[in-house]
């Protein structure tokens, strides 16, 4: 299948191209341009068939290969092409700027949050795949507006050859005690899942306790973390060299780490839960090719196209039906903690804000030399 991948200059003549056009249907030809074309009923004689248009256009932050061979499968399967424009920390504004003049089908990846917030400004349609009603209501939208399609644990986990089961943190709080002062490494202020786990444990502590009581634990967890690193690969060297034996990620990279790469990990089983992020996917409002869209959506949704993604991407499936076929590790349960998404996206700007402001000790940031 040929893959169109998007500049933001091409992104721009297409849609004042298709802003003269008067936003009719259209799909891309091979120089780029944009042309009306007719679409071929796949329907058999005596059968109503829905007739698909022979492009979808997606927005999203998965990483390419992801994307392209969930493309290619769906290319297969229904002979409608697939474009693919990767928009990382931009999809939701890109989204919300075009709201009058959608040029995406899709938005497929990001968390719950940015679709809950995206959703109660009017940019997505209902769908009905059939796949979700095995989800559980913490997983979807109540009006068909957005699905979660991917499960991302961020958990603490440790060095079981510097610290022992015993001595490992049993819950998050833990961390803010005196006897893990320099034994914590993380990420930086960069990364999502720390952001995340973040703001979190700010909400979490808050609704338990007070606000005050949530910014004395992160001010006693930056005192214990040594480092922060803006690498990945920099921060799991760190711990598996014991330079501190305790660390926080997205589970499916501590196993990565363990199984595939060899380091004396393992996942700790928090006791309050895990802070879980749920990646989503929605149809947009007044999508140029509303029939490939609804196509699109219950392909990549799907119980098998989920089973791909995770044995080939290591991503957790949304679905439950979809784990008999999954790696072994993703059949162990862990709680979640119980969050709302909602408040969070609410106030998440301003306290990363104060985070990074007053307490995130700069001193302790390791950079990359690459």
């Amino acid at each position: 299948m040929k893959k169109r991948w998007f500049s933001a200059l091409l992104m721009g003549t297409m849609i004042l191209s298709l802003a003269a056009c008067g936003g009719a249907d259209s799909s891309s030809s091979k120089d780029g341009s944009v042309s009306e074309e007719s679409t071929e009923s796949t329907e058999e004689p005596g059968e109503e068939a829905e007739e698909l248009e022979d492009v979808v256009v997606v927005y999203s932050t998965h990483p390419e290969e992801l994307l392209e061979t969930i493309g290619d499968a769906f290319t297969e399967e229904t002979g409608v092409e697939v474009e693919y424009i990767n928009l990382k920390g931009e999809l939701a504004d890109r989204v919300r700027s075009e709201k009058d003049n959608p040029q995406a089908d899709i938005m497929f990846g990001g968390d719950a949050a940015t679709y809950m917030q995206l959703n109660g400004e009017e940019c997505f349609d209902s769908a009905d795949p059939a796949w979700a009603s095995e989800l559980s209501d913490d997983y979807k939208d109540a009006d068909g507006k957005w699905f979660g399609t991917i499960k991302t644990p961020v958990m603490m986990f440790y060095n079981t050859e510097h610290m022992s089961a015993e001595e490992a943190p049993s819950d998050w709080s833990d961390l803010a005690d005196d006897e893990y002062k320099d034994k914590i490494v993380t990420r930086d202020s960069l990364s999502s899942s720390m952001r995340s786990a973040i703001t979190a444990l700010i909400y979490n502590i808050s609704q338990n306790d007070s606000e005050d009581a949530a910014w004395d634990y992160i001010q006693k967890l930056d005192a214990n973390t040594k480092n922060y690193y803006n690498s990945g690969s920099m921060m799991y060297e760190a711990v598996g060299k014991g330079e501190a034996p305790v660390s926080i990620a997205v589970l499916n990279d501590i196993i990565t780490n363990r199984d595939k790469n060899g380091l004396p990990v393992e996942v700790i089983d928090a006791k309050s839960g895990a802070i879980v992020l749920t990646d989503c996917i929605a149809k947009i409002k007044n999508a140029p090719h509303p029939s490939a869209a609804d196509a699109f959506l219950e392909f990549a949704g799907s119980a098998e196209t989920q089973a791909m993604v995770a044995n080939e991407f290591s991503r957790l499936p949304a679905l439950d039906s979809a784990l008999p076929d999954c790696p072994e590790w993703m059949q162990t349960e862990y709680k979640s903690m119980e969050l709302d998404w909602v408040a969070i996206g609410e106030n998440q700007s301003d306290w990363l804000e104060k985070w990074e402001t007053d307490y995130l000790d700069a001193d302790k940031a390791v950079a990359s030399d690459n």
